[in-house]
């Protein structure tokens, strides 16, 4: 098969899929405007979209055994492929023992047009969303997202929706991008006013 770029790559332990670059935000701490690539990976700039056929053919050849969970994280936004990326968890949840997480920035309802949530049941098992912001000006500010002030009251609400389908439900934020009141501020916002966990990375 043609190398498109690393489509599964291993990174801090974990096993990973990218699966597009396309993201509609623009964020200023993004790792993929600093670096080309993480873990084992050469490359995490695709040449092109793998179809869902190349990314089950590329797990196949992975060893499972040293991994928990698969998960959505690459130099895009994982829910802009929504339907792909259920298609592949149902083979993930059919023939290995593997979790199945995603990591995105919650903005997939505006992607899409409609709410994503409920899709993800009993197909997904932990969904970590980046919040990143304190409130929408700032989240505009720092993110320049192509939904500009829609884009984190849409954030909020998806997160508020997805836990009623998925078991596992973070918020996270960049430490060092944001002020340590801030980080407070987003603390709160998951924890008491949304019922989710909460994590700095």
């Amino acid at each position: 098969m043609e190398y498109i770029g690393d489509v599964i790559y291993d990174y801090a332990s974990g096993l990973y899929v990218n699966m597009t670059n396309r993201c509609p935000c623009r964020c200023e701490f993004c790792i993929r405007n600093m670096v080309d690539a993480l873990g084992d990976a050469d490359s995490l700039w695709l040449k092109r979209e793998p179809t869902v056929e190349e990314v089950i053919h590329l797990l196949g050849q992975w060893d499972f055994a040293k991994y928990e969970e698969l998960v959505f994280c690459g130099y895009g936004e994982p829910m802009e492929r929504l339907s792909d990326l259920l298609e592949i968890c149902r083979w993930v949840k059919a023939n290995t023992h593997l979790k199945r997480r995603i990591n995105t920035n919650g903005l997939s309802d505006l992607i899409h047009g409609r709410r994503t949530a409920p899709e993800l049941t009993g197909l997904v098992d932990a969904v970590s969303v980046s919040l990143n912001a304190a409130d929408g000006a700032k989240y505009d500010r720092l993110c320049h997202s192509d939904f500009g002030l829609a884009a984190f009251p849409a954030i909020l609400e998806f997160t508020q929706d997805v836990k009623n389908y998925v078991p596992d439900v973070t918020m996270s934020v960049v430490g060092g991008a944001i002020p340590r009141e801030d980080v407070e501020v987003c603390r709160q916002i998951a924890e008491k006013d949304l019922g989710v966990k909460f994590r700095v990375r």
